[in-house]
């Protein structure tokens, strides 16, 4: 039988925890098809893929059913992890395929993706029958093998690795050697960027935030990075991987999955009162992830950070299948790299405006999450008793630059009564 390119399909094989999810084929026309395995479908006790298939998330079974199909772009649940901007454009430059060539791109990053998901090349002859028996007249092919030495994938805009710590020094993970922290370069296009972030999640952490362990590292402790432009700055930003437990792989997804948004819709497409209502109605501890996030929505005020959009927002399945906020990530003062910036990334209570927020606007995102607003308003209330009391002070001694410290106090004097500084 002969068969025409449009007949041949790449198979991954995507497990999770070394169990089967299913397969995801990729067409010659772009066409890219997600087929769930029936032992995986039939598990009650699953690993949690994303909420939206957790068996106590509505209509779960019947999302499992049905095979997820895109077109050039993945489903929003995978296309999610990969990188975005200026990192997946050196990517796909060096794997010579187009930037929206999703399966190709995720087929290449598939062994350390964030989160817990691994998606392996196939070979044409362990493909099922009954899998391309599916799909119609196809023929399963050989993957092309595409060498690369750098070997990378995290979401986000910025320059960003998955390396691995060894001896005081950082190396850009690669094969099957799992990073344990993401190094965030300097920008060549905004200031003093991992001291601005560095100063925020510290200040952040004072207050209350759940922050994992952060670190400045100097750039000549960085090996094998790729050959991309730098400034003359000498610090990276470092953070260590809450989806990595000693080379152990920890599920999470971000909200633009769990919400099947893809990121370009990261900022218009939802609000502060869904992922609230989200985490109150299914995390594994429902009011202390609530409490947290508003914290968190409140922190993100007195900072000046208006980039916590859906992506910078994640669960982390710990015990690979109950849902719980991960810790924070991505607090940056953006308002000093963005003229007459004032407004949060999603609306909170009728308002996105940073200098109109009082706890009037926190009462409105409790009622609309579903929350008590008496189990939030104490928890606001301690966040600003710690502010108040240690960051005037503890700031002086933080690396952001002099520039960057007199706006974000500037930006404090100018916050609302109920959030003054």
């Amino acid at each position: 039988m002969s068969h025409n390119v449009a007949d041949e399909i790449n198979i991954l094989r995507l497990t999770l925890h070394g169990r089967l999810v299913g397969y995801l084929a990729g067409f010659h026309d772009g066409r890219n098809v997600l087929s769930f395995a029936d032992e995986f479908k039939s598990d009650a006790a699953r690993p949690t893929f994303s909420l939206i298939t957790h068996p106590r998330f509505p209509h779960s079974e019947k999302l499992l059913a049905e095979p997820w199909i895109r077109q050039q772009k993945l489903h929003p649940t995978l296309s999610n992890l990969l990188p975005e901007g200026s990192l997946r454009e050196l990517i796909a430059q060096g794997l010579k395929v187009h930037v929206d060539n999703e399966f190709h791109l995720f087929s290449y990053l598939g062994e350390d993706l964030p989160g817990a998901l691994v998606a392996e090349p196939m070979e044409p002859d362990e493909v099922p029958a009954s899998l391309l028996s599916a799909h119609g007249k196809v023929k399963a092919v050989k993957f092309e093998k595409v060498s690369r030495e750098n070997k990378f994938s995290l979401a986000g805009v910025q320059m960003k690795f998955s390396m691995k710590q060894q001896d005081g020094r950082y190396n850009l993970s690669k094969g099957d050697v799992l990073g344990d922290w993401i190094i965030k370069i300097p920008s060549t296009k905004h200031k003093d960027v991992p001291v601005n972030e560095f100063t925020a999640m510290t200040l952040a952490s004072m207050a209350g935030v759940d922050v994992p362990e952060i670190k400045l590292v100097e750039l000549d402790k960085l090996d094998n990075l790729p050959q991309i432009n730098l400034p003359d700055e000498k610090l990276a930003f470092a953070i260590k991987r809450f989806d990595r437990n000693d080379d152990q792989r920890i599920h999470m997804e971000d909200f633009a999955q769990v919400l099947v948004k893809y990121p370009h819709e990261k900022y218009n497409s939802a609000s502060y009162e869904q992922i609230g209502k989200i985490l109150y109605n299914f995390s594994g501890d429902d009011l202390a992830d609530t409490q947290q996030f508003a914290r968190r929505l409140l922190v993100n005020i007195l900072l000046a950070n208006g980039d916590a959009h859906l992506k910078n927002w994640s669960l982390l399945y710990s015990d690979q299948v109950t849902p719980r906020l991960s810790p924070a990530y991505d607090i940056v003062t953006t308002s000093v790299y963005i003229d007459n910036e004032r407004c949060y990334a999603l609306n909170l209570g009728k308002t996105k405006e940073w200098y109109d927020v009082t706890y009037a606007n926190f009462e409105v995102w409790a009622k609309r999450a579903g929350v008590p607003w008496r189990v939030i308003k104490p928890h606001l209330d301690d966040t600003m008793e710690k502010a108040r009391s240690l960051w005037p002070q503890k700031i002086k001694d933080l690396p952001m630059n002099d520039e960057h410290k007199d706006r974000l106090q500037v930006h404090w004097a100018n916050l609302q009564k109920d959030f003054r500084i």
